[in-house]
């Protein structure tokens, strides 16, 4: 993969992708998803902080990939909702930018 895509383009190819295997899972299922990605990312963070050892099986994860993982498992909800990510990301900036622009200062 060479080129950089955006959010919207990536929302198409991952949906282009669940329609060609089997279809997105109910919404609930789609949400235990990314509660189980989650967890995922938190036991690799733990092992990053030295708070928990990995156990060998899980020697291969790392925090770049279970990041994806919730990524790809949040656009399939969106997908499923026909929600414009590109669009609500940048409604939640303005919307951090105006709330919170002098309250961590």
């Amino acid at each position: 993969m060479n080129k950089e895509l955006s959010l919207k383009e990536f929302q198409q190819q991952i949906d282009e992708w669940i329609l060609n295997h089997g279809g997105y899972w109910p919404p609930l299922s789609m949400l235990g998803a990314i509660i189980e990605e989650v967890g995922e990312l938190a036991k690799e963070i733990n092992h990053l902080e030295g708070f928990k050892p990995k156990k060998s099986d899980d020697a291969k994860l790392n925090i770049g990939e279970e990041l994806a993982d919730v990524i790809f498992a949040t656009i399939c909800v969106a997908n499923y909702y026909k929600v414009n990510m590109n669009w609500e990301l940048a409604k939640i900036i303005e919307k951090y930018t105006k709330r919170d622009s002098k309250r961590f200062l």
